[in-house]
């Protein structure tokens, strides 16, 4: 893995200010996310890793402003967050050095500004405001607001001119299984947070209530739901997984691979869990990941 100062060089990003945005941009993810920045630097193609190190970040930090305080809180700080990112895009200049890490990423690639207005105004509605999901269609529409947006502001950054109408569909393909294995792998934290990101409809299929899965209750209709829940994810996750690095710059395919084998794995863990999900999320563990980097790094050498 060549250094940090050596991958800024091999993707063209020389000035000392600019290098200084970039590294600062990473850091801010490799706080917050250091097991995906660390698979970011060790698997992808160097010229691609400083642009989405800032792509991450960006998503990273609408994330974190949607979810943050009341309603009212959220609301306002998306609005500044939006205008300095306007002003950020439109100017190529900043206070903040991530936002002009990331505007010079857009630039530097031709992402299409509609994917980040399109995220901006997501966040502010269907995150900002979530109140839970009544139907599989309610569901879909959060997908295309926010959460498809959200992963092409990341990933779309690798496309020279943004992503074509194929790798834009198979990102949202990509990001209906990410979100079906987060929402079941983090539902015990949700609930607790009063946020429930099952389609209520489907609870009703089953005559489970909110309150079975608050309280954590071990019945035949709550283990049924939980079943049913984790085929759907199972069968996107498939899905997800036929076709995707196709769709992918060669550079970045061993992080794409290791992202949805890790995904599988965390959906087994579900599944062998069981009601065991309302009690306690359920992360990577340890051995996983770490075997899937091992593995993507002795396939990226034998090529």
């Amino acid at each position: 893995m060549p250094s940090w100062r050596t991958t800024l060089t091999r993707a063209g990003i020389t000035g000392p200010g600019l290098r200084d945005d970039y590294t600062r941009a990473a850091r801010t993810v490799l706080r917050r996310d250091p097991a995906r920045f660390v698979t970011l630097r060790l698997l992808a193609a160097p010229p691609l890793v400083p642009r989405l190190a800032a792509g991450l970040a960006f998503m990273n930090l609408v994330d974190d402003v949607a979810e943050t305080g009341t309603p009212r809180q959220r609301s306002a700080g998306l609005a500044e967050l939006t205008a300095r990112t306007t002003r950020a895009l439109e100017t190529a200049d900043s206070p903040d050095p991530l936002l002009r890490a990331y505007a010079h990423a857009v630039r530097s690639s031709g992402l299409p500004a509609h994917w980040i207005t399109r995220f901006l105004d997501g966040a502010a509605t269907a995150e900002a405001a979530f109140d839970g999901f009544g139907t599989e269609e309610d569901f879909q529409a959060y997908l295309d607001a926010y959460a498809w947006p959200g992963v092409l502001v990341f990933t779309g950054l690798q496309y020279p001119g943004g992503p074509d109408a194929a790798q834009a569909a198979g990102w949202r393909t990509f990001v209906d299984a990410a979100q079906r294995v987060d929402f079941l792998a983090d539902l015990a934290g949700d609930l607790a947070e009063g946020r429930l990101c099952l389609p209520r409809a489907r609870l009703a299929e089953h005559s489970v209530t909110r309150a079975d899965l608050e309280g954590a209750r071990d019945t035949p209709a709550v283990r049924a739901l939980l079943a049913a829940e984790c085929r759907l994810a199972r069968t996107a996750l498939t899905a997800a997984d036929d076709g995707i690095l196709d769709l992918t710059a060669p550079g970045l395919r061993p992080v794409v691979a290791a992202m949805t084998e890790l995904m599988g794995h965390q959906l087994a863990a579900v599944e062998r869990a069981g009601t065991g999900v309302l009690r306690k999320d359920v992360g990577y563990g340890l051995a996983a990941p770490a075997g899937t980097l091992l593995r993507a790094l002795r396939r990226r050498r034998a090529s």
